[in-house]
Parts: structure tokens; C-alpha cells; sequence
């Protein structure tokens, strides 16, 4: 390894300890974020060696040919990057846009129990199966609106925010549409989606209910409901019930549908979201064509856009910034082939891949595992091979261990302010133990 590839590596890992040591340092983790996005994309573009015969380059410029040799790499990954910030922004719109019209006290309603022990259970399975239909970031999204409803205090909510992240990930690890990495699995034909389905269930199951017990016998007591939302006198309410439940029910219908139309379509799944944005926004137009000048600020999409949360979306930003960076630059199908000659075993390199999943972003890790390991038919390495249905379990269930380790836990993060080395203390181990649980259960079963 180079001296430059020693500096992205060294900004990465200092840029990430600043992330974890956010509250201490009083700096924003958007801010560290963004700062070694850019810095280990220019210590690339500066350091990365090119063997090129200077005839070739036009204007004999050597460093303007590397810049732009590395531009190309940069725009890909920022398509990529983009795509998945284009999704968020449209999912947190339109979950901001069903909470103003108070579309989720439908939900919340019919939740009576504040026992910690039955909430905790309640919440939990709903994320897991509702992450297998959406994906996982939608999941961790629409419950985090609703643990501001349900939860008054803070670290309670924090506690159960920890574990529907677990919860999340481990629902989207056996759906071909729960993950990231297991749509990738799933289009380039190293799994299938009725066999995933069939082989994943289970352990994903365990790993969310391993944590699940160990936790329910520590949990006392009931939670306290925030105070109901006090109207205001000057302005009432101009939302009528059947506005409520309308807005609710195409709300979510609309991310239920995303997934349907990226398998009719084969189009990236942002742009579904954006076709259900664009569809609840004529609608919602149309609710408040005839309404005062006070509603719109609050019931329409140029109301909620105000709400979005900016700093968690640039954090994204810059985090896949960096991971990209480190990406093309060769470190992360470097450290996989490292894997691949002294662990050699392919329940172990998953189970790293899985753990590294929690440090750098699981797409990477996935990428160069398909890059390294073709498909050979009678072997593991088949369709519907070993390898590839533990990997889709470990590298979709092993960020938990880490907050920053998975877009749910990335979006739970930002959306409800949840500190890092809290996260660290309290829910790490419960992720790990969960994590660890589901792998022997299908080492074992399989």
C-alpha cells in the first residue's frame, strides 16, 4: 500500500472516530462527514500513480488527464450516491407529508399498550416484516415517525430505535427487495428470490429474536406518551378525517408500490418514490385549493419540505463519498482478497464481510465479493450457492453492530438524533449477539 492510500486510509479513520465523538467535540457529524468525502477523493486524485503514455495525452497536461481519469469514477459513484439520496429525500417527504395530516395516529391509535416488554415486541416484528416489502431505510423512516408518537423520553426511544434497526435489517436480509445487497445478489443471479426467501427466513428471524428476549428481561415497566399536540386557537384545523385516512392510506401505498415497480420497470427505486411524491403531490394540491393561506404551510409538500433533515441527508452524502473513494481506489477488493487468502473459509469471510459491513458501507464490500468469486455452477460459489445466501444474511444484518453501518440505521440516526457511542454501550452488543445467533443458526441448519 502506497503512501497516498495510507493518507485516504488514515483520513477515513480519523474522519470516522470525529463522527463517533460527535457530541464531545461539538461537530456536527454531517460536517466530518463531508470533510473526509472530499478530502480522500482529492488525496486519490493528487496520489493515485497512472502509467500512461504522455503521447496519448492531448494537451500534455499529465495531472489534468489523472483529474479527469478520476472524474469519471467520481460521477459514477455520485450516480450511484445520488440515487440513494434522491430516495431518501422522497421517502422522508412523504412520511413528513402523511405525519402533517396526523395519517399516523391511525397507526398510533390502535397501539394501546405502553408496556416496555410488549411495545418493544409489537414494533419490532411490524419493522421486520414491513422492512421485507420496503427495504429497510423506508422501514427505519416511517417508525421512527412513529417512536416521536408513541415515546416521550428520549433515550426509551433511543433504546427502541436501536433495536428496530436491528429489526430492519435483519426483515430486509431474506426479502430480495429488503436490501441493497440482496437486489444485487438478486439481479446479477447469485441468488434467487424464492430460494433467499427460503434459506434466510429463518436466521434473520433469530438474529432479531435473540435480542429480542435478552432484552425483554431487562426491560420494567411502561413507557410515558408525548403530550398530545396542542391546536391552535388562531388557526384551526382544516384537515377533515376522511383527508386523514386518505393521505394516510395513498401515502403508504405508494411505498408499498415501489418495490412492484422496480420489478416492472427495472427502473433504480428512487424513481419509484419519486413517482409516489409526484402523485401525492397533485393530490394534496388538490385537498388545499379551496383551504386559507395558514394551511398550506403545514398540509402541502412545499410545507414539509421545510421539516426535511438537511445535515442527516448531507451526512449520507459524505459518508458514501468516502466509501466510494476508498472504493476505486482498490482498498476494499484489496482487503477482500485478503480475506479470501488467509481466512479462506467462506462461512469466516462472510462473517467479517458481515462485521466490516458496520465500518464501511455494505454495497463495497458486496460489489467486490461478486467481482471476485464468479458464478461456478455445482459448487458453493452456484446460483443459489452457500456463499452468496450467507453473504445476503451477513451483510445485510451485520451493520446493526454499528449505527453508521446501515442506510436504516444511518437514516434512525439523523432522524431522531441518536448518539454514536450511545448506540456503541447500549445496542452494539444486542446487534452482535443477534448477529452471531442467526449465522450459527444457519451454519447448522444448512
Amino acid at each position: 500500500m502506497g503512501g497516498w492510500e495510507i493518507v485516504m486510509v488514515l483520513i477515513f479513520v480519523v474522519g470516522y472516530l470525529g463522527i463517533a465523538m460527535e457530541h464531545p467535540l461539538q461537530i456536527d457529524k454531517a460536517a466530518t462527514a463531508i470533510l473526509i468525502g472530499v478530502l480522500c477523493w482529492t488525496a486519490f486524485v493528487i496520489g493515485a500513480p497512472r502509467i500512461i503514455d504522455p503521447a496519448l495525452i492531448p494537451d500534455g497536461n499529465f495531472f489534468h488527464y489523472i483529474v479527469h481519469d478520476h472524474k469519471s469514477g467520481l460521477m459514477f459513484h455520485l450516480g450511484e450516491i445520488a440515487s440513494i439520496l434522491f430516495f431518501l429525500l422522497g421517502a422522508m417527504t412523504i412520511v413528513e407529508l402523511i405525519d402533517a395530516y396526523e395519517g399516523f395516529s391511525v397507526v398510533t391509535s390502535r397501539i394501546k399498550t405502553t408496556n416496555k416488554v410488549v411495545l418493544m415486541w409489537t414494533l419490532c416484528i411490524v419493522a421486520f416484516f414491513f422492512s421485507a416489502v420496503l427495504d429497510n431505510l423506508t422501514t427505519a423512516i416511517v417508525m421512527a415517525a412513529l417512536l416521536k408518537k408513541l415515546i416521550r423520553n428520549r433515550k426509551v426511544m433511543w433504546l427502541y430505535a436501536g433495536m428496530i434497526v436491528i429489526a430492519a435489517n435483519a426483515g430486509g436480509a431474506w426479502s430480495p427487495i429488503g436490501d441493497v445487497t440482496t437486489i444485487m445478489l438478486w439481479i446479477g443471479g447469485q441468488v434467487t428470490a424464492a430460494n433467499i426467501v427460503k434459506m434466510v427466513f429463518i436466521p434473520s428471524l433469530v438474529c432479531l429474536l435473540v435480542p429480542l428476549i435478552f432484552l425483554s428481561f431487562r426491560l420494567k415497566g411502561t413507557v410515558s406518551r408525548p403530550p398530545a399536540e396542542e391546536k391552535n386557537s388562531e388557526h384551526p384545523t382544516t384537515i377533515q378525517p376522511w383527508e386523514q385516512k386518505l393521505v394516510f392510506i395513498l401515502g403508504v401505498s405508494v411505498l408499498l408500490f415501489v418495490p412492484v415497480f422496480k420489478t416492472i420497470t427495472h427502473l433504480p427505486p428512487f424513481m419509484g418514490i419519486l413517482l409516489g411524491l409526484g402523485v401525492l403531490w397533485v393530490v394534496t394540491a388538490i385537498l388545499n385549493r379551496n383551504k386559507p393561506k395558514y394551511a398550506l404551510d403545514e398540509a402541502t409538500v412545499e410545507g414539509v419540505l421545510t421539516k426535511i433533515d438537511t445535515p442527516s441527508v448531507l451526512f449520507f452524502l459524505g459518508i458514501l463519498l468516502a466509501v466510494g473513494s476508498l472504493q476505486s481506489a482498490g482498498q476494499l477488493n484489496l482487503m477482500a482478497g485478503l480475506l479470501d487468502e488467509y481466512i479462506g473459509d467462506l462461512y469466516l469471510v462472510n462473517l467479517v464481510i458481515g462485521l466490516l459491513s458496520s465500518i464501511v458501507d455494505n454495497v463495497p464490500l458486496v460489489a467486490a465479493a461478486i467481482g471476485m468469486y464468479p458464478i461456478i455452477p455445482d459448487t458453493v460459489y452456484a446460483t443459489d450457492g452457500k456463499f452468496w445466501e450467507f453473504l445476503a444474511y451477513c451483510a445485510g444484518t451485520g451493520g446493526s453492530c454499528l449505527i453508521i453501518g446501515s442506510a436504516a440505521g444511518v437514516a434512525i440516526m439523523g432522524i431522531l438524533k441518536i448518539d454514536f457511542i450511545w448506540y456503541f454501550k447500549n445496542i452494539s452488543f444486542l446487534a452482535l449477539l443477534g448477529y452471531l445467533s442467526g449465522a450459527a443458526t444457519y451454519y447448522f441448519m444448512f
